[in-house]
């Protein structure tokens, strides 16, 4: 993927945009410059060009990209498309822009070759002078979250969703616990056990603990449904085929705490995550059924199928009893969300007005769109309940909203909190994204995190 030392022989790539073609090209030798000209590249967003050495190699690699997708994605298609080398790059990009465009090459190489035979053909060799090893933290912790959501449900239930946050507090020497079956009830985490009890993967409550206790105190909850019948409100089975990716909020904190542990973050980390099989089963929870949850309030089961928030609300109200500086949820939570925004936007609400300015102010440095919705507060009228202090699920419109204003319900004012409502899948094939299981907003927290904690 990356290399340290540049070699002899080692081919220059150049990324150009078609506002900058014409004048490269007149820099290129008459033979090269007709070459590009046989072979009509243009620096169009895509076209790659390898120009010939006269000695059966390359010479160099042109490839196009496009301003408007930033240079992350500028190399990610290459890694597919050269042969195996090594190459290095020719531009007169920043630090930072050349570190974003190693982060798209090694992502590039990403493939989840769990159940296939591997392909084990000659890998191009990109060199990279500086940062390497924070290219390969962010590569890591985008793979760690695509290889999760990208299992499926066989082979990632609670219990496998335990062993991988296990893995991982062991690679950076962090606590782990869980709480698991009927323990849940004895420790007042009833509407985490209300959802998983009728699966025979036990539901169970994964921690995870980092860090200096001296430092800022950052709690992450991820939404864990390992997989999501609908329950007895059971989905249609279009809506039902790809629920192994419920767990994709789960996916998301992992992979975000690796990243703060790998790149050594100063803060004092705290990762929560509900796990659960939301199962059909003689013992499974019902429409009209009145929950208990941790925080005391009672909610009514308008619908079965709007289970995650019910898993969440209590993690969530464990999180805040901790105080923490900056509270975090990751979720695969609504369908509304991704009406409002389509699938490639993760949808961000925040009870804090300077924490969401913040957040979208670091969005476009890091060259990652998301998008603040509003805690629209009269919509909360639709949750009203007769019987209990609310329901899990509203009226027909603004279910993104209503979802974020469930969870509300358990975060106080005084913990600054974000709430990511991320589809955590690709739908299309991109360079360095292909369709399966994806991190989304990764990017932007991370940098958020890292600005506010680091002071970069």
């Amino acid at each position: 993927m990356f290399t340290h030392e540049k070699p002899a022989h080692s081919v220059a790539i150049h990324p150009l945009l078609p506002t900058t073609w014409e004048a490269f090209s007149a820099s290129l030798p008459e033979a090269e410059r007709q070459w590009a000209k046989l072979h009509d590249f243009k620096a169009n967003a895509g076209q790659l060009c390898l120009i010939p050495d006269g000695q059966g190699g390359i010479s160099k690699v042109l490839v196009g990209y496009s301003a408007d997708a930033g240079v992350r994605w500028a190399l990610a298609a290459l890694p597919n498309k050269l042969p195996g080398g090594h190459y290095h790059l020719a531009c007169d990009w920043s630090a930072e822009a050349q570190l974003q465009a190693s982060i798209g090459w090694g992502l590039g190489y990403y493939r989840f070759e769990y159940y296939t035979k591997p392909d084990n053909k000659a890998r191009p060799v990109l060199f990279v002078e500086n940062q390497q090893a924070r290219a390969k933290a962010f590569v890591q912790a985008v793979a760690l979250v695509r290889d999760l959501v990208n299992q499926p449900a066989n082979h990632m239930m609670p219990e496998h969703l335990s062993a991988a946050a296990q893995e991982l507090a062991r690679a950076f020497d962090a606590d782990f616990s869980e709480i698991v079956g009927d323990a849940l009830l004895a420790k007042n985490y009833p509407a985490i056990h209300a959802v998983g009890r009728a699966s025979a993967h036990a539901p169970r409550l994964l921690t995870l603990q980092w860090g200096n206790s001296e430092h800022p105190a950052v709690t992450l909850v991820g939404k864990g449904v390992c997989f999501d019948t609908g329950g007895l409100d059971i989905k249609p089975s279009q809506y039902m085929r790809l629920m192994k990716k419920d767990m994709g909020g789960a996916a998301h904190v992992l992979g975000l705490a690796r990243l703060i542990m790998q790149l050594q973050l100063p803060v004092q980390l705290r990762v929560l995550i509900p796990a659960v099989d939301n199962a059909i089963g003689g013992d499974a929870f019902r429409p009209g059924d009145i929950l208990a949850t941790r925080a005391g309030k009672s909610v009514e089961v308008d619908n079965t199928d709007a289970e995650g928030r019910l898993v969440l609300c209590d993690a969530l109200a464990d999180a805040v009893s901790h105080k923490p500086d900056l509270l975090l949820d990751f979720a695969t939570l609504t369908g509304a969300a991704r009406v409002a925004l389509g699938t490639e936007i993760p949808v961000f609400f925040s009870n804090n007005q300077a924490l969401t300015a913040k957040l979208q102010a670091v969005a476009a440095d890091a060259e990652e769109l998301i998008w603040n919705l509003p805690l629209h507060r009269p919509y909360f009228d639709q949750l009203k309940s007769g019987c209990a202090d609310f329901t899990n699920s509203g009226g027909s419109y603004g279910g993104a909203i209503t979802a974020a204003l469930f969870l509300n319900e358990f975060v106080p004012e005084s913990t600054p909190w974000a709430h990511f409502d991320v589809m955590a899948w690709n739908t299309r094939e991109r360079a360095g994204r292909p369709v399966g299981g994806e991190a989304m907003g990764l990017f932007a927290v991370y940098h958020y995190l890292e600005a506010v904690y680091r002071g970069d």
